[in-house]
């Protein structure tokens, strides 16, 4: 039985895309990679394709983290701190489970990012819910990034 991993979504099964992997044995996150080449404007929040979906545990999530050295060498950032990849948004059918990574650029100048550039990790998480949670009793994901509601 699988029990968390990464796959590479339809759209980009020909793009010579590689799955994510830990750097060392004590590494915690996966680096994820653009997927393709973009601009990160400066002052703006842009959308970098990663060309992957997350596969986990229903009690699981995936973590997203820009990576440090990116950030501080050139003062990026994920425009909500973290990134969650619930567990159902795997194949979900508006995007496959396609995860993208929100970059807010806050240095002086646009930031080129180039296919294959590792801009942010993945890191898979347990978490608890309350005693009378009753989320999941029949509920299913309907859509893709953002699906769940917000403002």
């Amino acid at each position: 039985m699988r029990k968390r991993g990464f796959e590479i979504i339809k759209a980009y099964k020909e793009a010579g895309l590689s799955l994510p992997k830990r750097k060392t044995a004590a590494s915690a996150g996966y680096d994820l990679a653009a997927a393709e080449d973009c601009i990160l404007a400066q002052g703006r929040v842009t959308l970098v394709p990663t060309g992957l979906k997350a596969y986990m545990q229903e009690d699981e999530y995936l973590g997203l983290h820009i990576r440090s050295g990116i950030s501080l060498k050139h003062r990026l950032m994920l425009v909500n701190a973290q990134g969650i990849v619930d567990a159902d948004y795997y194949d979900n059918a508006e995007n496959e489970g396609h995860i993208m990574v929100a970059v807010l650029n806050l240095g002086a100048a646009d930031f080129p990012v180039e296919k294959g550039m590792r801009i942010a990790q993945g890191i898979f998480y347990k978490y608890l819910v309350a005693d009378d949670d009753a989320a999941g009793m029949g509920a299913m994901r309907t859509g893709g990034f953002g699906s769940t509601g917000g403002v």
